[in-house]
């Protein structure tokens, strides 16, 4: 089992609950093909660098979990079937990489209690 983080953005003009949905669909994928997840994070919306599909925002999700190499590529055939989806980036984490999100998390953690 590696460890992953996928980064994706929605297109802006979805209702929270489809947002909600959306998010929830890819969860569910990973889930089925027997992923743990690790952590979920919504950063909301957030204006892009440039234009995509002539949108200048979009709603940002991160999804970080284990799982083994096959499950990636289903995932990503997944978001590119996803009309809501426009951009999408999965990486597999290294340990210098995991320690950072980790501290990453915990910092997040602190700055919302």
């Amino acid at each position: 089992m590696n460890h992953y983080e996928t980064v994706f953005i929605l297109n802006p003009v979805l209702s929270e609950e489809q947002i909600k949905e959306t998010v929830k669909k890819f969860e569910d994928i990973l889930i089925s093909k027997g992923a743990k997840m690790i952590s979920k994070e919504n950063w909301g919306l957030k204006k892009l660098a440039y234009a995509i599909q002539n949108k200048k925002s979009g709603f940002y999700h991160l999804l970080e979990y284990t799982v083994t190499g096959e499950a990636i590529n289903e995932l990503e055939i997944a978001f590119r079937r996803e009309e809501r989806v426009m951009r999408y980036l999965t990486v597999a984490l290294d340990k210098h990489a995991i320690a950072w999100a980790e501290r990453r998390r915990k910092r997040d953690n602190i700055k919302t209690l």
